[in-house]
């Protein structure tokens, strides 16, 4: 990372560029002989008082003194994807709501107020993909009011790390009292690859609703009611996957009754060219054989039938067996998103 002109570093941001992607050199001592530097990229939310805070891809925020800048330019965003298929972050944002709808929506400006009972962050919290029509300190008190009167915490989703991502706004939440709670990736990838993996498919059981064996396995359903039912059923074309259980007698997953235990599910959302990929989960005992995979392969193959091309799915970023099974389907990150909580 070059910050350097005829040898000497520069400063060339001013708080002019706030809401533009910076890299900032800052000194981690004193300055003297030997000064120690560090660097941070990502945009750049707020220059008041004498310090700069910036918003990284991770959707961190990082405070910096602006005696100890060293250096500074802005940066054009993000490198294009090397992999997988062009995608803008409102399309995304777009698909991705539409695959996990709320019970009860209800519209402040271009955010969408989310609400279903409790059941998971994303399907209760608020959406912001514009402008409230109102300031936001305001927006965030309408948003407040309205989640109390359900009896839900208040949650507002937003993202991160790509062109056109909420780095400001997350700045803006922390500034009104709002911490993040969860964080996630949203990966994309080319959803013919993930069709043909090597996996044998013929176990897996496709249906348009999940059933009781479903329902059972799914780690989720801790509060069982219509809502989760309504959740679950949301989207354009919504498919259950379904690996049943071995029996003991014979060991073999076709042989396990309708009402067994499954060894592993999965949900899948396809909305024209995006095949969406969630709830994949397998039991412990049946983990390490490649059922996640298989599960995966089976959703695919039919969002293909269906003419999607591409795929998408998220996944927490202290999830590590996940990733690492994503990482080797090609999926890669696009952006994060966040969940902030209202204190």
């Amino acid at each position: 990372m070059e910050f350097t002109i005829g040898g000497r570093l520069e400063v060339r941001i001013t708080p002019a560029d706030v809401g533009k992607r910076v890299s900032v050199r800052r000194r981690t001592d004193n300055g003297g002989p030997g000064a120690e530097f560090t660097d941070v990229v990502g945009v750049l939310t707020s220059w008041n008082n004498g310090v700069l805070s910036i918003t990284r891809k991770s959707g961190e925020s990082v405070h910096i003194v602006e005696s100890s800048v060293a250096a500074g330019k802005v940066v054009p965003a993000a490198p294009a994807r090397r992999r997988g298929p062009a995608a803008s972050f409102g399309e995304l944002a777009a698909v991705t709501a539409r695959a996990w709808q709320p019970v009860e929506s209800e519209a402040l400006g271009d955010w969408r107020l989310r609400a279903a009972g409790g059941f998971t962050r994303r399907a209760n919290s608020a959406l912001p993909l514009g402008d409230p029509g109102l300031p936001v300190g305001e927006a965030l008190g309408r948003v407040r009011d309205w989640y109390e009167e359900r009896g839900l915490p208040a949650y507002v989703q937003t993202a991160t790390g790509a062109e056109g991502t909420q780095e400001l706004l997350c700045a803006e939440l922390e500034r009104h009292g709002w911490r993040r709670e969860v964080s996630a990736e949203v990966r994309i990838a080319a959803l013919a690859p993930v069709g043909d993996l090597e996996a044998d498919v013929r176990a897996v059981r496709l249906t348009r609703e999940p059933d009781a064996a479903w329902l059972a396995r799914y780690q989720r359903f801790s509060t069982p009611g219509p809502h989760v039912l309504r959740v679950l059923g949301s989207g354009p074309s919504v498919w259950f996957a379904t690996v049943p259980g071995a029996t003991e007698a014979t060991g073999h997953a076709a042989d396990a009754g309708p009402d067994a235990a499954p060894a592993a599910i999965g949900r899948c959302v396809v909305d024209g060219r995006w095949a969406g990929f969630m709830a994949v989960e397998v039991a412990p005992e049946h983990r390490r054989r490649g059922l996640a995979t298989t599960v995966m392969a089976a959703l695919a193959r039919r969002a293909l039938d269906e003419g999607a091309s591409a795929a998408w799915l998220q996944v927490e970023e202290d999830n590590e067996g996940a990733r690492a099974l994503y990482d080797g389907m090609g999926f890669a990150a696009h952006h994060r998103y966040h969940h902030y909580r209202s204190a």
